[in-house]
């Protein structure tokens, strides 16, 4: 990583950009990528792609997603609470005492997940509390003074918690999915500029939004730059931690590298060329089943328009949909690395079908 890298990995990850509303992310994604690109295309929901090497007849992409889960404001009591709703897949059982930022017109309003106290609960009967149950105080007396702040329904909220570092070996924060996914993208388009590589083909790095509430970003995008090739990272569960169960998630683990996955949306050529990139290289790896699909954006461009020729490589993830979610830094590396390799080792052209 240079210092300009983590520059940007900071400042990106530090950004609120939840689901609908990723437009000051990709901002921050656009500005970083620019030099190591030549055009960009931006549609009208927001998804942004630097595109190198244009107007190739091949076309190849690699992606991620930008968004992050988040909350809607829903109701305000006459009294000045907020009940909310979920904006994607937000965890109801972590919210109580979390802190938050309200996003208004008139700026960041800061608030807290409020809860009853241990005294005043019959513990015997403490259960993980339901979305209706939660409720945010913005320190508001009544409901006219929670309008004055620019907080209305339909007002996203943001948990507050940053990007840090962890023992020197893990990144950890809130939405390391997938903004890690979009930094990672980012350093591939650094290194084939800052390398001089002279791609035989179009590349398209895309950074989509709104994967969190159905992967539309991706079904948009893919239908419009039809690609031969997408190759999407994501990031999977590390399943070593207390309460997983590696009979039903399987046996993943943070630092033994990227995870590459088998499932239908998968095309089978394109992951066993991953392989061998990964072989060849000595990058580690590790292997991952999916049942109906992979829950990715992979699902998308994999069923778009005619079919695309579509795989996932996956970073292990810790605490996903937590405001502690932790990665690797030798994953991150050794992602990048593979997306890397896997670009410099196509020839533009290259056909993946299983009969020909």
């Amino acid at each position: 990583m240079s210092e300009q890298s983590t520059e940007f990995l900071y400042k990106y990850l530090n950004n609120a950009s939840p689901t609908g509303f990723e437009s000051t992310g990709q901002q921050i994604w656009l500005d970083y990528i620019r030099p190591y690109i030549e055009e960009t295309i931006i549609d009208v929901y927001g998804t942004a792609v630097g595109v190198i090497n244009p107007g190739q007849d091949y076309k190849v992409v690699i992606e991620a997603h930008s968004d992050e889960i988040s909350w809607f404001v829903n109701y305000i009591t006459d009294d000045g609470y907020i009940h909310v709703r979920r904006n994607g897949g937000s965890d109801a059982a972590i919210a109580p005492s979390m802190r938050v930022n309200l996003h208004t017109a008139k700026g960041v309003v800061k608030g807290v997940f409020g809860w009853p106290a241990i005294h005043v609960r019959d513990i015997a009967k403490d259960q993980v509390p339901k979305v209706h149950e939660l409720f945010i105080d913005v320190g508001a007396a009544k409901k006219d003074e929670v309008l004055e702040m620019g907080i209305h329904v339909g007002t996203v909220a943001t948990f507050a918690d940053g990007f840090d570092e962890l023992n020197d070996k893990y990144y950890l924060g809130r939405a390391l999915d997938n903004r890690m996914g979009g930094y990672m993208i980012a350093e591939v388009a650094r290194m084939l500029h800052e390398n001089n590589v002279k791609l035989p083909f179009t590349l398209y790095v895309v950074n989509a939004v709104q994967e969190e509430i159905g992967l539309r970003g991706a079904e948009m995008i893919s239908r419009r730059l039809k690609p031969d090739l997408a190759i999407c990272t994501d990031v999977t569960h590390d399943t070593q931690s207390p309460m997983y169960n590696k009979k039903e998630q399987g046996d993943l683990k943070s630092g033994n590298g990227p995870v590459i996955c088998y499932g239908p949306a998968v095309q089978n050529n394109v992951r066993d060329m991953l392989i061998r990139v990964a072989e060849e290289k000595n990058i580690p790896f590790q292997r991952q089943a999916v049942s109906r699909s992979t829950g990715t954006d992979t699902d998308s461009f994999a069923y778009s328009t005619e079919g695309i020729a579509s795989a996932l490589i996956s970073l292990p993830l810790k605490y996903m949909h937590t405001t502690v979610e932790m990665v690797h830094k030798e994953d991150v590396k050794n992602v990048i690395q593979l997306m890397y390799d896997v670009l410099l080792s196509l020839k533009g052209g290259e056909d993946f079908r299983y009969i020909r």
